[in-house]
């Protein structure tokens, strides 16, 4: 866990491939347990240490994760989270060329909770959601495609199902149809950045993760610079 962001009201994180945003039927400690207890401990807090998730990335996945401080902070974020005014920018490896360089795309999902997974469809379907996002293919190497993905809604699982619906799984997702997984259990899709604006302060705060030390993502990090 590597510490990108903190001050009073906001606290922000470099998620590992593995971590857990926040508890589950795992058990496992999640980083917003890790956190309290950093807080804790570095503030000399005694009773309980309030931290409030604003948002989740998916276990295999790295990158970006931002937490609340403060009960005010908290309100503030999830209603920028809810009117969609934070950019959230993403990169994922794929196996496949996509059909187009820069596409946006519509889909409807459908989650099925005890797969845990969703299911894209190309028109209106029941109760599923509608789902949209924006790539643009930003590097090539000899069997894989590096994608810039920027996030217009929030929905489960969304980039990975949206890319595998075109026909473009994440490396290492074998949820989604990648022929093998990744050795550290993770999947090739990092929230590289975050931008929104302070809930207090009112200024612009970018935020931005390390991408992988892995020679493929070290071949596509000479493409982007």
């Amino acid at each position: 866990m590597r510490i990108v962001y903190e001050d009073n009201h906001l606290i922000a994180v470099d998620k590992r491939v593995g971590d857990l945003v926040q508890g589950d039927q795992t058990g496992d400690i999640p980083l917003s347990e890790q956190l309290k207890a950093y807080l804790k401990k570095k503030y000399n807090k005694q009773g309980n240490v309030f931290l409030g998730v604003i948002h989740r990335l998916d276990r295999p996945v790295s990158g970006i994760v931002l937490f609340a401080r403060t009960s005010k902070a908290l309100v503030r974020m999830n209603r920028q989270f809810l009117e969609r005014k934070p950019v959230k920018k993403y990169w994922a490896i794929v196996k496949n060329a996509p059909p187009k360089d820069h596409d946006m795309l519509t889909h409807y999902l459908m989650r099925n909770a005890k797969q845990n997974k969703s299911y894209a469809y190309d028109k209106p379907k029941g109760d599923a959601k509608k789902a949209v996002l924006e790539y643009t293919l930003v590097g090539v190497s000899d069997n894989f495609y590096l994608l810039e993905i920027q996030l217009h809604t929030g929905r489960h699982h969304q980039i990975r199902c949206q890319l595998a619906k075109i026909g473009c799984p994440i490396r290492g997702d074998l949820k989604y149809g990648f022929d093998r997984s990744n050795k550290d259990g993770g999947i090739d899709l990092v929230a590289g950045e975050l931008r929104f604006l302070h809930p207090v302060k009112k200024e612009e705060i970018v935020l931005t993760a390390d991408l992988p030390d892995e020679p493929l993502w070290n071949h596509f990090k000479q493409q982007l610079s």
